[in-house]
């Protein structure tokens, strides 16, 4: 399972190489009310939320951004954020950010579920059991 613990100094011109970490059906969060306005929407329509606090320069986060993207196409009904912990400092270090990538899964803005690292088959294991919660739920 790869994680970034911090940032390496002097990797400055690695930020050239921006990834696309937005794509598919992922929302990137740059501001606080654009987190907000997306957790009230989700509320609304009763989406669970998936926040990926992610970072540029970290490998595993660079890694797991397809799949995370593929994830999203594939599953329309939960929402799909990504948070730059560099761009939204405070507001990563107020979710207790220690490693990236790290995976929150929140119902009505509450935490339901964590994954820390770029662990692909349990990012899957985690969704498919938020679904399977959410069906039971409505029931």
């Amino acid at each position: 399972m790869g994680l970034c613990l911090s940032k390496n100094q002097g990797d400055e011109e690695d930020s050239n190489q921006h990834v696309e970490f937005a794509a598919g059906n992922v929302s990137l969060i740059t501001t606080k009310e654009g987190w907000d306005q997306k957790l009230s929407e989700a509320s609304k329509d009763g989406k669970i939320v998936i926040a990926n606090f992610s970072a540029t320069w970290c490998g595993p986060c660079r890694m797991i951004s397809p799949f995370y993207s593929e994830l999203s196409e594939k599953y329309p009904s939960l929402m799909f954020l990504v948070v730059d912990v560099d761009e939204l400092t405070d507001f990563s270090s107020s979710w207790d950010i220690k490693a990236t990538p790290t995976f929150f899964f929140l119902r009505d803005g509450q935490q339901i579920d964590k994954l820390v690292g770029a662990n692909k088959p349990e990012l899957q294991k985690k969704i498919t059991a938020v679904l399977d919660s959410a069906v039971h739920c409505q029931k």
